[in-house]
């Protein structure tokens, strides 16, 4: 299965990207009702890097360990589920000039344990979340970049 997020940002693909790179990037980009805790961290966003963090589903925590397997400054880096949730979860960010601004492109290669048919069950609702996730994300980014640290009245 994919999904993509795509969206402009009034700012330079530099600033967009060191947003990324910033160490509580991940805290930051994470919806508060989601209570994401980060367990390890080694490295930024290049390739070898490593989070792991911990994610609840009900009353359980479940263990995600994402490795960078790709890396071009201002441009992109791509994350690998190594252990999670997901049969499969390939995650590339996208960087890309446009009209003195950046394309900000999330896309995403995954497969739901239990195969087609938990796809085709539960596929809508995965992409669902995926789409209510990347919007707050997204905009947040956006509020980060464009408004300096997300203080638009500032």
């Amino acid at each position: 299965m994919t999904f993509e997020h795509s969206s402009y940002i009034s700012a330079p693909v530099e600033e967009v990207f060191a947003f990324h790179e910033r160490s509580d990037a991940i805290e930051l980009l994470t919806p508060p009702d989601r209570k994401l805790q980060v367990v390890r961290r080694e490295g930024g966003l290049e390739s070898g890097a490593i989070v792991e963090f911990r994610i609840p589903a009900g009353p359980l925590k479940l263990r995600w360990l994402a490795h960078h397997i790709a890396y071009e400054k201002n441009r992109l880096f791509i994350d690998e589920q190594r252990k999670g949730p997901f049969s499969a979860w390939v995650h590339a960010h996208q960087f890309v000039p446009q009209g003195g601004g950046t394309r900000l492109t999330d896309s995403i290669a995954f497969s739901l344990p239990g195969g087609l048919l938990a796809e085709k069950v539960f596929g809508w609702l995965v992409r669902r979340e995926l789409f209510k996730m990347f919007e707050y994300r997204h905009a947040v980014t956006k509020a980060w970049c464009e408004c300096k640290g997300g203080d638009c009245d500032g």
